[in-house]
């Protein structure tokens, strides 16, 4: 059986899903894709290839297994993008919340099955339908769950709209021992640069008390201020518009001093080495241009308590 334990987003981590690129398929049409980087990469002709996600995800991997971490993978389903694991379901303490996702990605489940079946059954819950969550909108940490989430009125207006108010309410139900502090975020169909998809597109946590963060992805100051007054202005890194873009925000934690992350975000990289954090780079940049990355691409299953 596998011991459940998500308690944060950078203790040591013990088993991770991460997912892959292995039988993804054809470049989709441009109406097939639900965000607008993907749309922006297919109308260029520069969307990734298979062979070079799957190269990308093989040097997560190593470093994954460099520090003794449990790596799961789900079982290949042909002709179908199984890249992002946070999406199809997240563990916080000791439950696997398995959500109700776009209608396109409901078979996703079905690779990650097999290790479902080793958990037990008691500490899965399954969300119900009009209940809408994805892994990337939902940060554990420590006394609060972070959710990015929108009101009707965004959740109805945009595909990349991927967390409704329900949501939110559901998740302050089943861990009433937690602060839930939901963040709406800004969002656009039609514009990469000023989408934030999920919450991890715009903001992250590092380390024990530090966080990355893009102030524009969030539709309210105040929210961003609710961040700023929780982990101190001093222990913010800010990116640009441009950053976020290119997701570095998204990084991955393995452990509070260890930071995996694309080795273009050079600027980002100086910043984390100066602050003391041993920092992994990796190539990773063709998995971006589907609108996700490393945080997107992990399901982490067991943390140190």
């Amino acid at each position: 059986m596998i011991n459940l334990f998500v308690n944060d987003e950078t203790s040591p981590l013990k088993a991770v899903i991460l997912g892959a690129a292995k039988g993804v398929g054809r470049t989709p049409h441009f109406d097939e894709a639900y965000d607008p980087k993907s749309k922006e990469h297919i109308a260029a002709g520069t969307y990734p290839e298979e062979e070079d996600m799957i190269a990308e995800i093989k040097a997560f991997v190593t470093v994954l297994e460099k520090y003794g971490v449990k790596v799961y993978r789900p079982e290949i389903i042909e002709d179908y993008n199984q890249i992002f694991a946070r999406d199809i379901g997240f563990v916080i303490e000791d439950k696997f919340i398995k959500p109700t996702i776009l209608k396109d990605r409901k078979e996703e489940i079905k690779g990650i099955q097999y290790i479902l079946d080793k958990i037990n059954t008691k500490q899965i819950i399954s969300v119900p339908e009009g209940i809408r969550i994805e892994g990337g909108d939902v940060m554990p940490w420590k006394d609060h769950i972070f959710v990015g989430y929108s009101e009707k009125e965004d959740f109805e207006k945009y595909v990349v709209a991927r967390t409704n108010k329900a949501g939110l309410d559901f998740l302050a139900k089943e861990f009433p021992n937690k602060t839930i502090k939901g963040f709406q975020l800004n969002k656009s169909d039609k514009v990469a640069k000023d989408n934030a998809l999920h919450l991890d597109c715009c903001f992250q946590p590092i380390g024990n008390n530090q966080a990355i963060i893009y102030k524009e992805g969030f539709k309210f100051e105040e929210d961003y201020n609710y961040l700023k007054d929780y982990f101190g202005e001093e222990n913010l890194i800010h990116i640009s518009r441009d950053e976020m873009y290119e997701m570095n925000s998204n990084v991955f934690s393995i452990s509070p001093k260890v930071v995996v992350l694309e080795k273009k975000f050079t600027r980002l990289a100086a910043i984390l080495e100066e602050k003391g954090f041993t920092v992994e780079k990796i190539p990773y940049s063709e998995i971006s241009k589907m609108e996700g990355l490393l945080r997107c691409s992990t399901l982490p299953l067991e943390r140190t308590k």
